[in-house]
């Protein structure tokens, strides 16, 4: 039986490692920091809900390689029942061969609750390629192939655990307006390569307004579906971004 015990603290292990050659080994290594929270509430005489949405990512970068860790934690309620509980970190790294085309390596672990996810692990590797890389317009697509491993829910909370290949496209885009306004898209179709009806798509937008070199008021808006279980989920939240380069 496939145990997730201890697997963010292995994703962090190796996310640390890997900081430490590219600071030991490069005069030009560059940090980023981001954090973001945002939320909304309701309160009525017919009840409350409010959903609280965190998302985190550092990353170091030198010229021929990137690692990124990013994690992301969802919590919501309605009228004191829970509707979100969903977790999510991932550990990736970029390998470029020139300034457009580049490798990617990934490990990604997820929870969730609205999505009846009991655990999921997906570790994988791909091409990838910039049809736009200027510093204010970019666009990216990529590909490659994962290996899932999840523990799942089915209809009826009939737990399954299996494992399974996906194809795994992204398309990712950023445009900067006036050093002011940011627009940032990421968005998945992973598709099982034994299972025709067996696909997860995930989709992750924000808008950000800058208000100082490090602070942002922040919209994002995120769809995530799981074929396997049947369910998914839209969250619309706002709130505030730091981020920082060093």
């Amino acid at each position: 039986m496939y145990h997730f015990k201890n697997t963010i603290g292995a994703i962090f292990f190796l996310f640390l490692a890997q900081t430490k050659v590219f600071s030991q080994f490069s005069d030009s290594t560059h940090y980023y920091f981001n954090y973001a929270s945002t939320g909304s509430a309701n309160k009525t005489q017919d009840g409350n809900a409010y959903l609280l949405n965190n998302g985190l990512k550092f990353s170091v970068q030198k010229k021929s390689i990137t690692a990124n860790l990013g994690s992301s934690w969802i919590y919501g309620k309605q009228n004191s029942n829970l509707t979100n509980n969903d977790f999510s970190t991932t550990l990736d790294f970029n390998l470029y061969q020139t300034s457009r085309f580049y490798y990617w390596g990934l490990a990604n672990y997820n929870t969730s609750y609205s999505l009846k996810i009991n655990n999921q692990l997906l570790t994988g590797l791909g091409l990838a390629y910039s049809i736009i890389d200027k510093p204010k317009q970019k666009l990216n697509i990529s590909d490659g192939i994962l290996f899932d491993r999840s523990d799942l829910l089915l209809e009826g909370d009939v737990q399954e655990i299996y494992s399974t290949f996906r194809n795994s496209f992204r398309l990712w885009l950023k445009f900067t307006i006036w050093n002011l306004v940011t627009l940032e898209s990421t968005s998945f179709i992973q598709n099982s390569l034994e299972y025709k009806d067996d696909y997860i798509i995930r989709s992750g937008n924000g808008i950000s307004v800058k208000l100082n070199n490090w602070l942002s008021l922040n919209t994002s808006y995120n769809y995530n579906k799981i074929s396997r279980t049947k369910r998914e989920n839209m969250l619309l939240s706002y709130g505030l971004k730091l981020e920082k380069y060093f």
